[in-house]
């Protein structure tokens, strides 16, 4: 690629500036579809785009948008900035370095469903760029692109930012919407979905912020123009999260299908001291972990399911052999257990248990009945639990399993019926922390704000 389509930043300096964004398209795609473009054309512009959701789930943008009924207001856009998944940081660099491309694609999304209003969606830590984005959000109203008649049409549009709590359900959209209206921020039964009954039983769009930073120069441009980059079914380009065991951690962005995990993996400098990657995390803690056999799969959204797991939002975590796989399991099961918002039996049981059984592994006092008790957890959550932070609680458990199942039981054998190497120690410490956290601030967990 020549030039990012989404990292602007990193091709031009102070991008973030209304003045040096305007001067390089910015805003162009709003004031074409404002002063003459009909909603619905915008909307098919992103269909034919395939632009596919870029928060996980990867369903069609335009598609979704074309669900809300015509004849229902008000409607609304709720953007999903919560991003607390392990390993992922690209909503992060785009609401701080590239803002206004941010405002713009949800601008496009709000005109092309009318919604009048829109809520952009921070975790709680993103303090700082949020207000980095409510400069930006500033300035777009101080430029009339925001506000009452834009451009001297009829359409209105106010953007708002909304900061969470830091719970790691608000990431499920449904979760999302009740902790915007003021409520506890546990997942909705579905349906009605969100289109139907979204906002304050509105209906409303929630997409991600990357999907919307996609719409500004799919609308400039055209559908075919994104069509270049990508593959038939996984078009344009994605944010790719690289962390954990390699040298160069950061947000790279490449066409989708165009390259291979192993490729991904050079381009941030290779593994440290040139270690052999024992497994990759594709999407954080959600994903099935993929064995190192999995190194030439095409980053797409299908290949990466062909291997086993999923490409959601595309944050790699490597690990290298110095790595435990088992260490690595707890530590993904304790932040599921962590996060749990408790609503269904299946995820707060179901987790609770499989911490115990990680614990008393790590602590040397497994056994290898406990490595099948775990998948005997894993297997009973499955496919059972209300929303999807169950579902994904279960891939540290039983991918790891899976693939390295020979680690577990030597990791049992060698440390059975004693300490396990300062594993104890380290365990001790994570349950006072969690101890600590829980009496200095009683209720907290799972909370929403």
């Amino acid at each position: 690629m020549d030039k990012h389509v989404l990292l602007r930043d990193l091709d031009t300096p102070n991008i973030r500036e209304l003045n040096v964004y305007q001067a390089n398209e910015g805003y162009a795609a709003w004031r074409k579809a404002v002063g003459g473009m009909k909603p619905d054309e915008v909307i098919q512009v992103v269909k034919d785009s395939g632009l596919r959701g870029r928060g996980g789930a990867g369903f069609p943008a335009g598609v979704k948008w074309s669900f809300l009924p015509k004849d229902v207001f008000p409607k609304y856009v709720v953007v999903n900035g919560d991003e607390s998944e392990a390993g992922t940081f690209k909503d992060h660099q785009l609401i701080e370095k590239n803002p206004h491309q941010v405002i713009e694609g949800v601008a496009l999304c709000a005109y092309a469903v009318q919604a009048a209003t829109a809520y952009i969606y921070l975790r709680g830590e993103f303090y700082e760029p949020s207000r980095v984005l409510q400069q930006a959000l500033d300035e777009a109203y101080a430029a009339g692109l925001l506000g009452k008649n834009i451009q001297g049409s009829t359409y209105s549009l106010d953007i708002y930012i909304h900061l969470g709590a830091g719970a790691y359900i608000c990431g499920e959209e449904t979760a999302l919407l009740e902790s915007l209206e003021g409520k506890l921020g546990q997942p909705r039964l579905r349906p009605p979905f969100p289109a139907v009954q979204g906002l304050y039983a509105k209906p409303t769009v929630i997409n991600n912020i990357e999907t919307l930073a996609n719409v500004p120069p799919i609308v400039l441009n055209g559908a075919q123009w994104y069509r270049q980059f990508g593959t038939e079914k996984s078009p344009g380009t994605k944010i790719f999260c690289v962390s954990g065991r390699v040298n160069k951690p950061g947000n790279y962005e490449l066409p989708l299908g165009k390259h291979t995990i192993r490729e991904l993996i050079e381009l941030a400098g290779g593994t440290i001291d040139g270690r052999p990657v024992k497994g990759i995390l594709p999407a954080g803690s959600s994903a099935p972990i993929l064995p190192a056999s999995a190194l030439d799969t095409k980053l797409d959204y299908e290949s990466v399911q062909a291997a086993g797991s999923i490409l959601g939002s595309a944050s790699f975590v490597i690990l290298d052999d110095t790595v435990d796989i088992v260490w690595a399991a707890r530590k993904m099961v304790r932040f599921f257990k962590h996060e749990s918002c408790g609503k269904c039996t299946p995820c707060r049981e179901g987790t609770h248990w499989a911490l115990k059984l990680y614990d008393k592994i790590v602590s040397g006092h497994g056994s290898l009945h406990d490595i099948i008790m775990l998948l005997e957890v894993g297997n009973g959550m499955a496919n059972k639990c209300f929303c999807l932070l169950g579902e994904f609680a279960t891939s540290p458990i039983l991918s790891t399993i899976k693939h390295f199942r020979t680690e577990y039981e030597q990791f049992v054998r060698e440390h059975q019926g004693g300490r396990a190497n300062g594993y104890h120690d380290e365990l001790m410490r994570d349950h006072a922390i969690v101890d600590h956290a829980i009496a200095g601030a009683p209720g907290e967990h799972g909370s929403s704000g």
